[in-house]
């Protein structure tokens, strides 16, 4: 179930959200591009990656921060900026540029955290925009519990696009990283899921303020839970259902 686009184009050009897109293709580039040898490349980890292990000893400073700016492989970039395009230009919209950019990176900063503090002796390095987007995510789930989200669905047999109102997507999406934390806390595992939890709660949480400026529940009531300007009809789905014969 991957989310693919929304309904709710921004009246205002994100430009902090394009920005941030750049930023993180340019330095995928340079880490993947530039940077050939092990030695460059690991050093380059050791420097800009977020160690909790190192963290725990007050070093790891810089990478706390810059870690969300890298990424492990083209899909995980791919995966990261697909996400943050489709929910990261509403909440820029709400929030303006500066205040947008400042919500994101705190919201990258807590997730390192909540991370941290689930694994303080880890020694697995930390790389993804993924916990600051999570954070979009979660403030887009509070401001937006109704806009409607695209979704392509794979199973097996047949796929299909459908539209889906954000509070499931959103909601089914941070099950599945707390099931999948849980998981990680007894078997280990690569994947930073408490990084992604941490994440959107911050975000959630760091959005309530706007949100009770607009009215709180009142303001869902004026816009039923969309974003305040028309949507995009996007023509329905001509992808068939694709079966298999017997």
């Amino acid at each position: 179930m991957l989310p693919i686009r929304d309904h709710n184009p921004s009246e205002r050009t994100p430009f902090v959200t394009y920005a941030l897109i750049a930023i993180n293709v340019v330095v995928f580039v340079w880490q993947y591009g530039v940077l050939h040898d092990v030695s460059s490349s690991n050093l380059f980890l050791y420097d800009y990656a977020f160690w909790p292990i190192l963290f725990n000893g007050g070093e790891g400073y810089t990478g706390f921060f810059t870690h969300m700016f890298l990424h492990g492989g083209i899909m995980h970039l791919a995966g990261n900026m697909l996400f943050l395009w489709i929910f990261g230009d509403n909440m820029e919209d709400e929030m303006g540029h500066v205040p947008f950019l400042v919500f994101y990176i705190l919201s990258g900063l807590a997730a390192a955290y909540i991370q941290y503090m689930f694994e303080p002796l880890s020694r697995i390095p930390m790389v993804g925009a993924s916990g600051a987007i999570a954070g979009v995510m979660g403030g887009y789930l509070l401001m937006f519990p109704k806009a409607r989200v695209d979704i392509f669905i794979f199973f097996i047999i047949f796929f299909r696009i459908l539209p889906i109102p954000s509070f499931i997507v959103l909601g089914v999406w941070m099950a599945l990283q707390v099931f999948n934390g849980l998981g990680s806390d007894l078997n280990g595992g690569g994947t930073a899921y408490w990084a992604h939890v941490g994440g959107f709660v911050a975000g959630f949480v760091l959005t309530i303020p706007i949100w009770l400026r607009r009215g709180g529940t009142r303001y869902w009531d004026r816009t039923d839970g969309h974003p305040p300007h028309p949507e995009t009809h996007f023509p329905r789905s001509n992808i068939p259902i694709i079966t298999r014969n017997r």
